[in-house]
């Protein structure tokens, strides 16, 4: 990525090129996640960002794969290409498209349809033939799903792509954002993230996340340029320093809301502020379980519960530690405390927000309905926040 003229200020469009300077694993010995603690350094961008902000990064590709396709391809990689979903002004390389430009998983019926229009085996077309077929809707998808471009290369040998015809296939690489675990206040010129390591197994093959991976084995600490842009939000821990915060974020969740007790700390905030943290094993997943009983000794927490779904026969969740706590939780509502939620937006915030409605119903006398409207308000009113992915 090149970099824009001093004068022009760094963003999406022209990310500025940092250093990692810190990548530390967060779990302990016989986890079965890998969380890491990474610190970007800011230093002579310029970019400011706040509590609640998120810092955008812009991946490359694994090597290994991107030799692989080209293997395939039977391509140097010195190939001039202009892919359809790059509009670029010039051609470049073929290398340079595939590790820095192009994602290389999720591909589509219409690569599929492309590959069916070239093979010249038999058995390649028959398969094809049959993958494409108007039945075969659904099993097309999920066969789609276990696989990526490098894995169609491999299986239809006779369907032989031009460079250009290739990425023509191929979507933008776009950037990941990943929510601030700082305070600018405590680190104005580093953000730190809290970053789930994605590696798993499909179709006989290793994948990765591309951008997390990226960051713990691409990067190297000093050295590896990391392209990356803030991306500002209305997350954020309330303006009003005596007001109280209830912040709920299990496994990465948990990111903002160390930004949010630093910058409150660093601030003087006299609201009370409880945290509720949950992930798989309290002797191996309490990420940052140091820095947050150092923040009750100070009176940073006023409260913090956890919930370790595998620590017990019966799992148990954050949402299961707000039912339990229902009266308190309503207590601070009434008394105008936020509410704020953070990380996996499929089940967690889906069965917190249930909770939320169950409790303040219950707690509150009130009807599902007048639970409803309640709740909206605490939305309109900015008291009830999510960043949720």
């Amino acid at each position: 990525m090149s970099s824009p003229d001093a004068a022009e200020p760094f963003d999406k469009d022209r990310p500025f090129p940092a250093r990692l300077v810190e990548n530390r694993l967060l779990n302990k010995p016989g986890s079965a996640k890998e969380t890491r603690h990474l610190v970007v350094s800011l230093r002579g961008s310029g970019l400011q960002y706040k509590a609640g902000d998120s810092i955008g990064v812009f991946p490359t590709n694994r090597p290994s794969e991107v030799a692989e396709l080209l293997e395939r391809l039977g391509a140097t990689g010195g190939e001039p290409v202009s892919p359809a979903a790059l509009k670029l002004p010039a051609p470049i390389p073929l290398r340079e498209a595939l590790a820095e430009r192009l994602a290389l998983a999720k591909p589509t019926r219409r690569v599929l349809e492309t590959l069916a229009a070239k093979a010249t085996d038999a058995g390649e077309k028959a398969r094809l033939a049959a993958l494409l077929a108007p039945e075969a809707k659904d099993a097309l998808a999920a066969w789609l799903e276990a696989r990526e471009f490098v894995d169609l290369l491999a299986e239809f040998p006779s369907a032989r792509l031009a460079a250009q015809e290739f990425v023509d296939q191929l979507r933008k690489l776009m950037p990941r954002l990943y929510s601030i675990a700082s305070s600018p206040r405590v680190a104005p010129d580093d953000v730190h993230l809290t970053v789930a390591i994605v590696r798993y197994s499909t179709n006989g093959r290793d994948r990765v996340g591309v951008c997390s991976t990226f960051l713990s084995d691409r990067a190297a600490p000093g050295t590896t340029p990391v392209p990356v842009f803030v991306s500002h939000s209305h997350f954020g821990p309330p303006a009003n320093g005596a007001a109280d915060c209830i912040m709920v974020g299990p496994g990465t969740g948990i990111a903002p809301f160390r930004a949010f007790v630093q910058e409150r700390a660093a601030a003087g905030a006299t609201g009370r502020n409880w945290l509720l943290f949950g992930d798989q094993r309290r002797g191996t997943d309490f990420l940052y379980e140091d820095e947050w009983q150092e923040c009750l000794a100070r009176g940073q927490l006023t409260r913090l519960d956890t919930a370790f779904s595998r620590d017990q026969a019966a799992k148990i969740y954050v949402q299961d530690r707000l039912r339990e706590n229902a009266a308190e939780l309503w207590a601070w509502l009434k008394g105008g405390a936020f509410f704020y939620v953070c990380g996996d937006a499929k089940r967690m915030a889906k069965d917190v927000d249930a909770a939320l409605h169950a409790i303040v119903a219950t707690q509150g006398g009130m009807t599902s309905e007048q639970a409803a409207d309640y709740v909206k308000q605490l939305k309109k009113d900015r008291r009830y926040q999510r960043d949720v992915y």
